[in-house]
């Protein structure tokens, strides 16, 4: 966890990692998608415009839907809606409002939607996997305590720490993971009742050495943000082969790999992924079933995406003709 890149001095202003890795995810997925559009015989120029403003539709989507989800984290502090260099982003809140935007977009401009969205995708997980090593420097998105040889030990203060020592009742976690006595170490109560450690350098030699190193130092758990990471990965690059199938393979197109496909096995592919590892995480508050949000999306993802497969498959070869 390195959640700060830099502060400059005499200002005092401090560089959050989180923001500048989503920009190079961002500059990283659109080279990619510029690079595929022209092996496909596709405009970059268009791709240049719909990520730009897709950009934009997509972090206020995503902020707005992570604000809706967690507003407690904002009560009496709704100026810190604002600070996303923090991090805060739900990836689903920001991909619905970009589908819909590009939609009517390549329809304004009689573009092929399907074509344009499979190469989209396609550097949209890449973006993704830079997005997840952010979340993994600032903290956010952690996972389950855990006993294993990668398992990752966040630090003092951090995130994963006051979900530790504190109970959750939104996750049916009545008491604590870490059992750390308030009376030693309390700074204050947030008015949800959420307790907070005083800062490191305001404890004794003896306590900082058991919050950093002895019993009360914070439980190992899943890196989450690194399985995503790797998870967005994987997933570019099945994409990327089923598309270039299609792309540059025979005609007429096999049935996994006409236009569209691409885009409906990133749903199908993200949803399955989201889901296994949201079960992992210690984060996000359930909602029904013992289920978070994520994953109900995830469900609904995963049902679209063989939905759109089915479809596209009966399309036929005669209707790949049509302009779309």
């Amino acid at each position: 966890m390195h959640p700060r890149l830099v502060e400059i001095p005499f200002i005092h202003f401090t560089i959050w990692c989180f923001g500048p890795m989503m920009a190079l995810g961002f500059l990283v997925g659109l080279a990619l998608a510029n690079r595929l559009a022209r092996r496909a015989g596709l405009d970059p120029a268009v791709i240049m415009n719909v990520t730009r403003y897709s950009l934009i539709i997509g972090v206020i989507g995503a902020r707005a839907f992570f604000v809706i989800h967690h507003f407690d984290l904002f009560r009496g502090d709704l100026a810190a809606v604002f600070a996303i260099w923090r991090g805060g982003l739900e990836f689903v809140g920001g991909v619905i409002p970009v589908i819909i935007f590009l939609f009517f977009y390549m329809r304004r401009h009689n573009l092929p939607f399907r074509k344009y969205l499979d190469i989209l995708a396609i550097g949209l997980m890449m973006g993704l996997a830079f997005g997840r090593l952010g979340c993994f420097l600032n903290g956010c998105c952690f996972g389950k305590p855990a006993n294993l040889p990668w398992a990752v030990r966040f630090p003092y203060r951090s995130y994963a720490y006051i979900s530790q020592i504190n109970p959750d009742p939104k996750r049916d976690r009545p008491e604590p993971q870490l059992n750390m006595p308030k009376s030693e170490y309390l700074s204050f109560f947030d008015q949800n009742g959420k307790w907070y450690p005083k800062p490191l350098d305001q404890l004794s030699d003896a306590r900082k050495h058991d919050v950093t190193k002895g019993r009360y130092r914070c439980l190992a758990t899943h890196p989450t943000q690194l399985y995503s990471a790797a998870s967005a990965l994987v997933i570019c690059a099945v994409l990327y082969l089923l598309w270039r199938r299609g792309a540059c393979g025979p005609d007429p197109k096999p049935k996994l790999a006409r236009p569209g496909s691409t885009t409906a096995m990133a749903f199908l592919l993200y949803g399955v992924a989201r889901f296994v590892i949201e079960a992992l995480r210690d984060d996000n508050p359930y909602e029904f079933a013992r289920l978070t949000i994520s994953q109900i999306t995830s469900i609904a993802m995963v049902a679209l995406g063989i939905v759109l497969l089915i479809l596209l498959a009966r399309i036929g070869p005669p209707l790949e003709r049509i302009r779309e």
